[in-house]
């Protein structure tokens, strides 16, 4: 069996997030901008190969073909492997896999991982009923089974099983939004929500108020992965790919099982520190995909954290803060920044490879980040992807 080849993120960029008048091709040319001032050493001619992220381009922005739209609105020229990755809201991080395999493989040398996604559109009704498509379109959304829906489901089950509260799923997001506002590329980079605030926000579907949802964003992020060899052309400080893990059992609700312990998350981080040879106990920060409060918290607890139950705690007591257990979610998460559901992932390993860098504000800058893990869910919690990096230099 060949060996594979070590690979590492040498650069990103995102662009600002939010309610954008951008178009969908405007995006992807704006990160590809973006892109080349963040690595400067990089040349168009350079990149051999394009994997592109985008959930639901067909709905948002009635566009189909985005691969070629999108090299051809960034400069480049693949002459190696171009396609697009989709898995919802895991889109951004199944491009970074799937470059990472190619270069592993020999099949590609330097590549870019970029992730596009328009979501608003002038009818919410519209955009709403796209979001629905990403359930079992003729069952679970034909009942109303869309995302707040169902994470207000596994929030009421996780208040019922262990006592989870209300203001815990608060703290979270407050912890969050302050990350935010130090991240001026973050949809809310100008609000300040503090607990007591978020508490009194309208219910948009009980018990989730407003500040446990993420939002509809537009935005786009694009990282460049290198073989070993080639690493030191662009970067002193790079991301090493370490490890990954994925798992999804279930798509039908009727199949989910239990809505709160989420062993999907917990099979694919198994496999994610197996390969990467490391324990949870080794991680400094994670990225994770706090699509609602609820899930932060669950999160905490399939990826061993804390134990079963005991996620709620764990936010409140300032263990997923700068000073406590590990930092979560440093950039913002996707309820300080938002969720273009095929940037996100790649906006993750952004901040990654800053943090690491030490390029970001010290108001969010994990001390001295060695290992760092980024996980993202898709659809119902039905399927978890989960990559691990460590610290070059």
């Amino acid at each position: 069996m060949t060996e594979l080849r070590e690979v590492a993120v040498v650069g990103g960029a995102t662009t600002k997030f939010g309610l954008r008048a951008a178009t969908w091709p405007e995006l992807a040319q704006e990160a590809g901008a973006q892109l080349f001032r963040a690595v400067p050493g990089l040349d168009a001619k350079d990149v051999d190969s394009l994997f592109v992220g985008a959930a639901e381009p067909e709905r948002f922005a009635f566009q189909s073909h985005v691969a070629p739209l999108a090299a051809e609105q960034m400069g480049l020229a693949p002459r190696r492997i171009l396609q697009r990755t989709e898995l919802a809201c895991a889109s951004g991080q199944s491009a970074i896999r799937s470059a990472y395999a190619a270069i592993a493989s020999g099949l590609s040398d330097v590549a870019v991982a970029v992730g596009v996604e328009k979501m608003n559109l002038p009818s919410m009704a519209e955009a709403n009923t796209s979001m629905a498509c990403v359930m079992d379109r003729p069952w679970d959304g034909a009942h109303g089974a869309t995302a707040p829906p169902f994470f207000a489901m596994v929030a009421q089950r996780h208040m019922l099983e262990h006592g989870t509260t209300a203001e815990q799923m608060a703290a979270v997001s407050a912890k969050n939004h302050r990350f935010a506002n130090s991240n001026p590329n973050a949809q809310f980079h100008e609000k300040v929500f503090s607990t007591e605030k978020l508490l009194r926000l309208p219910l948009v579907s009980p018990p989730l108020r407003l500040g446990d949802c993420s939002s509809m964003t537009d935005g786009a992020a694009a990282v460049v992965l290198a073989a070993r060899e080639l690493v030191r052309g662009y970067t002193d400080t790079p991301a090493w790919i370490r490890g990954s893990g994925q798992y999804s059992d279930f798509h039908n609700l009727a199949n989910a099982g239990s809505l709160t312990e989420w062993t999907g998350m917990r099979k694919a981080a198994d496999e994610a520190f197996r390969s990467a040879h490391i324990s949870v106990g080794d991680l400094d920060m994670a990225e994770l995909h706090d699509c609602f409060s609820i899930s932060e918290i669950i999160e905490y607890e399939a990826l061993g954290l804390c134990p079963p139950g005991a996620g709620g705690a764990f936010a409140a007591d300032g263990s997923s803060d700068l000073g406590g257990k590990i930092v979560v979610n440093p950039r913002g998460g996707l309820l300080g920044c938002g969720h273009p559901l095929g940037a996100t992932g790649i906006a993750q390993a952004v901040e990654v490879f800053d943090q690491f860098a030490h390029r970001v504000p010290a108001a969010r800058q994990v001390p001295d980040p060695n290992w760092a893990l980024v996980h993202n869910l898709s659809g119902s919690a039905n399927v978890h992807s989960m990559m691990i990096y460590q610290r070059g230099g």
